[in-house]
C-alpha cells in the first residue's frame, strides 16, 4: 500500500516498504537465503501509487501512451524499439485494474507469462504506427470508441480523462467521442517522484554498471582513440553485463567540449585533451545519467582550474540536499548563465541543473536557475535525482562536466555514483623525461 506525504499543495505517495532492507543490491540473481529486489513488490507498489494519485485527482481515468508510464502501471516491457511508436495504450480507471492494448503477439505473451493481473488486462490492439496507416482506415476512431465505451460502462465517461502523451489524430478521435481530455502526465510524474527501496536498489545497480564503464574508459583512454571507439567500448561493456538499453553515450573531447555539442563524433583524441562522457542506460528499466571528465596524458593548470570550479559548484549544491530543503537552496550555488558565456538561463539550460531519474530520464524533481527561484519545490525522502555541473576554460579549448546521482534520505542523501570525481584524473600514457643525476668529478670515477 501507499501512504501520502504532503509537500505544499502536492501529495506524493511513498510506499510503506521504503525502509525495507535489501541485501546485495548489486546482485542480479534470485536466492532463497536473503531478501533482494522483489519484482512482485516493485510492481504492486508502483500500481498502488498510480491508483492513489488518480484517486486524489479530479480525473476519472488515465489513458497512457508513454512507455515509462505503461511499464510503471503494468510491469510489462517489449523492448525499447517500441519507445517512439505510441501503439501501446493503457486505460487506468478508478477502482479497476489497468487494461493494456499491445501488439498482438505481445498481448498473448503477457497473458501467458504476466500473471500479476488477470488475462483480461492484456489485450491485442492496433494503432496507425505514427500515421503509417492512413486516417481513413478508421483505426483512431475505433480505438477511441473502444476506450469511451469502457468509460461509459463504468460510469466515468462524464469525468475528465487524463492523457500523458498523444498523437494529434488520436486526441481528436477521443474528443469526438465526447471525452474531456486533460493533462495526465503530471499525475504520473507525481506518482513516480518518490522511489521505493526496490527502485533505489535498481538505480544503484544501474549506476554500478557505469562505474565499471568508467574504469574501462580510464584504462583504455589514450591518444589515438576516437570518440566513437569510446562509445563502442562502453556499449559493449554495458550489454555484456546486463544492461537492458544503452540510450546514449556522449563522448566529447578537446575543442568540442565548449560549447557542449551533446553528441559524439569520430574525432581522434590527442595528447593533453580533456574528454568528458555521459553514459545513459537502463537496468531493469531504471536509468542512469552519469558524467565524468578525464584528461589524456597530461593536464594544464587551466584545465585543472576549470574542473575545480565545476567540482566546487557540485559540492556546494550537494551539501544542501536533505528532506525539507528547497530546490532554490540548491540552484543558488550554480553560476549564472552570464558567468560562463551565455546570455540567458534559457541558453545555458541543461549545463547546471538537477533532474529526477527513474524509469525515465526526466522525472521530478527538476531544478534549475531558469525556474526554481520563482517556483521552488521541497525535497522529500525517496526522491532520486542527478546533479550536473559544467565549466569551460577561459579560452574555450576545454571544459569540465561532472554529474552525481543522489537519493534523498531521512537525514541527508546517499550518493549512487562512485567512480572518483574529486579531482581531474589523467588517463593514458604517462610520458617521462630522464633526469641526470648529479656527478662528482673529484676522483675521475663518476658519481660519488
Amino acid at each position: 500500500m501507499a501512504t501520502p506525504t504532503t509537500v505544499g499543495s502536492t501529495v506524493f505517495y511513498q510506499a510503506s516498504d521504503s525502509a525495507v532492507p535489501i541485501a546485495s543490491p548489486g546482485a542480479t540473481s534470485t536466492v532463497d537465503w536473503e531478501q533482494r529486489v522483489d519484482p512482485q513488490r516493485l510492481r504492486a507498489t508502483r500500481l498502488a501509487r498510480a491508483r492513489a494519485e488518480l484517486e486524489r485527482s479530479s480525473l476519472g481515468a488515465l489513458i497512457l501512451f508513454d512507455m515509462n508510464n505503461v511499464r510503471y502501471v503494468t510491469g510489462t516491457h517489449i523492448g525499447n524499439w517500441a519507445r517512439d511508436k505510441y501503439f501501446r495504450c493503457v486505460l487506468l480507471m478508478r477502482g479497476q485494474d489497468p487494461i493494456l492494448w499491445d501488439i498482438g503477439s505481445a498481448a498473448k505473451t503477457h497473458q501467458t507469462f504476466a500473471p500479476w493481473l488477470s488475462a483480461d488486462s492484456w489485450r491485442a490492439g492496433v494503432s496507425t504506427w505514427r500515421g503509417a496507416v492512413p486516417t481513413d482506415v478508421g483505426i483512431e476512431a475505433g480505438n477511441a470508441k473502444r476506450l469511451a465505451d469502457l468509460l461509459r460502462e463504468y460510469g466515468l465517461a462524464d469525468e475528465p480523462v487524463g492523457v500523458d502523451v498523444v498523437e494529434l489524430p488520436v486526441l481528436r478521435a477521443l474528443e469526438r467521442e465526447g471525452l474531456r481530455i486533460e493533462d495526465g502526465q503530471a499525475i504520473m510524474l507525481d506518482a513516480r517522484a518518490i522511489k521505493s527501496a526496490d527502485e533505489i536498489a535498481l538505480l544503484d545497480h544501474a549506476a554500478a554498471l557505469v562505474d565499471g564503464c568508467y574504469d574501462e574508459l580510464y584504462r583504455n583512454l589514450r591518444a589515438g582513440i576516437r570518440e566513437n571507439d569510446c562509445v563502442a567500448l562502453v556499449s559493449r561493456y554495458l550489454y555484456e553485463n546486463g544492461s537492458e538499453e544503452v540510450e546514449a553515450v556522449n563522448a566529447i573531447s578537446g575543442e568540442r567540449c565548449s560549447p557542449h555539442p551533446h553528441v559524439f563524433s569520430d574525432r581522434l583524441i590527442r595528447p593533453g585533451d580533456t574528454a568528458y562522457f555521459d553514459i545513459i542506460h537502463s537496468y531493469c528499466g531504471y536509468r542512469t545519467c552519469y558524467y565524468r571528465t578525464m584528461n589524456v596524458g597530461s593536464a594544464t593548470s587551466a584545465q585543472r582550474s576549470a574542473y575545480a570550479r565545476a567540482r566546487e559548484y557540485m559540492d556546494d549544491a550537494i551539501a544542501e540536499v536533505r528532506p525539507g530543503a528547497s530546490s532554490a537552496d540548491i540552484v543558488r550555488h550554480f553560476p549564472a548563465a552570464q558567468e560562463f558565456g551565455f546570455a540567458t538561463e534559457e541558453e545555458a539550460f541543461g549545463l547546471q541543473y538537477c533532474h529526477g531519474i527513474g524509469l525515465g530520464l526526466w522525472e521530478r524533481p527538476l531544478m534549475s536557475r531558469y525556474h526554481s527561484f520563482d517556483h521552488p519545490i521541497e525535497l522529500v525522502e525517496g526522491m532520486t535525482f542527478a546533479i550536473e555541473t559544467y565549466w569551460p576554460t577561459p579560452d574555450g579549448s576545454a571544459a569540465a562536466r561532472i554529474e552525481e546521482e543522489l537519493v534523498v534520505t531521512v537525514d541527508g542523501y546517499r550518493q549512487l555514483t562512485r567512480f572518483p570525481a574529486d579531482q581531474l584524473y589523467v588517463a593514458g600514457t604517462q610520458y617521462y623525461t630522464g633526469v641526470e643525476l648529479p656527478r662528482s668529478r673529484s676522483n675521475g670515477h663518476g658519481p660519488s
